[in-house]
């Protein structure tokens, strides 16, 4: 009789399919009004070739944030993917810094706010 068992399996035919390199990038998100979709720009400096003077250049990707958990200012990682609609190729991957928090002198209406608790503290009355 034949034999019926099968060859041993090679470690390329185990191993699981390999994706490509991914490009992963650093930036600032500039806008975060839409649900799960932050724009991020990515600022580079340019050699130029003829004249060596640095040039300022910035890219705008849209990236995907599932968890919404990227806010304005904030600084993250993304990560290329497939496109996911007409604009987005990124995927958030991390949040590498948070922005600087919000303090009560920048929020609008705090300086007639502070004004009034100023006036109440010394007692003057406008």
């Amino acid at each position: 009789m034949a034999d019926t068992t099968t060859p041993p399996a090679t470690a390329e035919a185990a191993a699981p399919e390999v994706r490509g390199v991914r490009r992963i990038v650093t930036g600032i998100v500039t806008r975060d009004k839409n649900l799960k979709t932050r724009r991020v720009e990515i600022q580079t400096l340019v050699k130029h070739p003829k004249y060596g003077k640095y040039i300022k250049q910035r890219t705008i990707l849209y990236v995907h944030d599932e968890k919404n958990e990227s806010a304005l200012g904030d600084t993250i990682e993304a990560m290329e993917s497939r496109p996911l609609s007409r604009t987005k190729r990124w995927r958030l991957t991390r949040v590498v810094k948070l922005a600087p928090s919000r303090t009560l002198s920048n929020i609008e209406g705090a300086k007639s706010l502070a004004g009034s608790q100023v006036a109440e503290a010394t007692g003057v009355k406008s």
